[in-house]
């Protein structure tokens, strides 16, 4: 158990961790000190560089369209799908570069453009693709950039993004809580990580994990596969994607996340993941939904009996447990995420429970998860071509 809404199960073997505990005590220490923008992003603690009274005006609409890339748009697209239930307003997300794809919404709204560098190509050239560039909202850093000299010459108001922490980290900073705040959400309740570093269990859930996957890492286990049952969490493991993908994908080093819709992928890829090669490890993801479409027990033959008086969620669950049974006699390695509540204290812990687990698992790697050297290569090529 991670807290009173989310239930956790670590892998089933047991190891040391005190090499995990070093440098946990080590963080602790690092956001006491209040030296580390990312850590004091996930607390109560962070100081926004804008004020929410002046998003008041906004609130009024009921269209929004985020552009922006990676963890520009992935953190608030998570919190759009998992918080459905609770978001009255509509949100578009342009996170890719689509050419045939008309982007010319003639619906009164905000377009709110995120980028931390204020120059990511696809992002500049999906605005650029509007006629209308009235209504904007731009997340950008302090610095100069064409983003910063665009919203200037638009008149649009601009919002300052942190230039200590990295987009994929920066969900529960300016560019995923602007958004949570104008869907109805409260950005307050996403903040977790002052009650969690006094959680016991909580501490001993990350340390003991993490730990887990280090060891599976150890022993070539590169994938990581995320065996999700719940379609409203797609976008969270998408986001999940990135933030290990990264952080952790340097030096001939890394875990490769994979997300898998279930039950559909048992009629896919699942025959893979039971009887095929054996470097895999997963992550069981469920939430209990407290209403839930039931079974038209007078459509039921009667060869099928033990479908009456069952609900979507009984047989989804079901299959749940009886693929972790499957996965027990197997002897394949996973953890198991039940969700009980859904709502923004729930996901805030999800975000910083990922979040602290990748940053941990790079740190004993000896691998820097906070830069991305590769990907600027092929920044450096695409505007090459681009100019010529």
């Amino acid at each position: 158990m991670i807290s009173s809404g989310i239930e956790f199960k670590n892998f089933r073997e047991k190891n040391s961790n005190s090499k995990i505990k070093k440098i946990w005590t080590s963080l602790v220490y690092e956001f006491s000190q209040e030296n580390n923008d990312l850590l004091l992003s996930l607390s109560k603690k962070y100081k926004y560089s804008f004020k929410f009274s002046n998003l008041v005006k906004f609130k009024k609409l009921n269209l929004f369209h985020i552009i922006g890339m990676g963890g520009s748009s992935l953190g608030s697209q998570a919190i759009y799908n998992f918080l459905s239930d609770k978001v009255k307003k509509k949100f578009l997300f342009t996170n890719n570069i689509t050419p045939n794809k008309n982007l010319k919404i003639k619906e009164k709204k905000l377009i709110i453009i995120i980028s931390k560098s204020g120059n990511t190509l696809e992002t500049l050239s999906n605005f650029n693709s509007q006629k209308i560039k009235k209504n904007c909202l731009f997340i950008t850093e302090n610095r100069q950039s064409y983003l910063r000299t665009l919203a200037y010459k638009l008149q649009s108001e601009v919002i300052d993004h942190s230039n200590f922490i990295g987009g994929r980290y920066s969900v529960l900073s300016e560019t995923g809580m602007v958004p949570a705040y104008l869907m109805g959400l409260d950005p307050n309740k996403f903040k977790q990580f002052d009650n969690l570093i006094k959680n016991k269990k909580f501490i001993n859930c990350l340390i003991n994990n993490t730990m887990s996957l280090l060891k599976l890492h150890n022993q070539n286990k590169k994938n990581s596969i995320i065996l999700n049952y719940d379609e409203s969490s797609n976008d969270l493991f998408y986001w999940y994607q990135q933030l290990v993908a990264e952080s952790l994908g340097k030096n001939s080093k890394g875990i490769l996340p994979i997300v898998s819709s279930v039950p559909k992928d048992n009629h896919s890829v699942m025959q893979l993941y039971l009887d095929g090669f054996k470097n895999n490890f997963f992550t069981f993801f469920y939430v209990k939904e407290t209403s839930t479409q039931k079974i038209d027990d007078n459509s039921v033959l009667n060869s099928h009996n033990y479908l009456k008086n069952k609900s979507m969620s009984d047989v989804l669950f079901a299959q749940f447990r009886a693929t972790q049974k499957v996965f027990i006699k197997k002897n394949i390695p996973f953890r198991t995420f039940i969700i009980k509540k859904r709502d923004e204290k729930t996901l805030g812990e999800l975000f910083t429970f990922f979040i602290l687990e990748t940053i941990l698992l790079a740190k004993a790697m000896k691998i820097n998860p906070f830069d991305q050297p590769a990907v600027e290569l092929i920044k450096k090529e695409t505007l090459k071509i681009l100019k010529n």
